[in-house]
């Protein structure tokens, strides 16, 4: 098992400081929210997208451990352009190597927080991001 000195790296702090980049908005027109059942950390956040569905415009709010705020930080930064099967498939990707290993996710970025994969006490939180974007995008009038 990683040790904490590993999981909290410089880099994993510095992602999850990164958050106030994207700050929530609640004036885009989609939200979706998810919580862990395993530790209680949540994400909020609210989106716009183009006539396709695909992002163009996200804002969001983490009460998470670091490492759930270093998620939700890789998630913002790369979630632009993506649509609802895109983000569906990346976060069967995370949760089939947070559960089974193997190769990293192809999410940019997700090294940073590799090491948690050995805390399933974190899997919820790093997952919160991906879902609180597909319930807001379900919800859309792009919403299948």
């Amino acid at each position: 098992m990683a040790s904490s000195a590993t999981l909290y790296t410089r880099e994993v702090l510095a992602l999850a400081t990164s958050l106030s980049q994207w700050p929530q908005d609640p004036d885009l027109p989609l939200a979706g929210t998810a919580r862990s059942p395993t530790c209680g950390s949540t994400v909020s956040l609210a989106l716009a997208t183009n006539e396709a569905g695909a992002i163009i415009e996200i804002g969001l709010k983490a009460q998470a451990c670091a490492i759930g705020q270093a998620s939700a930080a890789l998630f913002a930064a790369e979630a632009a352009g993506r649509d609802a099967d895109n983000l569906a498939a990346a976060l069967e990707a995370i949760r089939r190597w947070l559960k089974e290993g193997g190769e990293l996710p192809d999410w940019p970025g997700f090294a940073t927080i590799a090491p948690a994969r050995d805390y399933p006490a974190r899997h919820g939180a790093i997952l919160l991001a991906w879902q609180a974007a597909l319930e807001a995008l379900s919800s859309g009038p792009n919403a299948r």
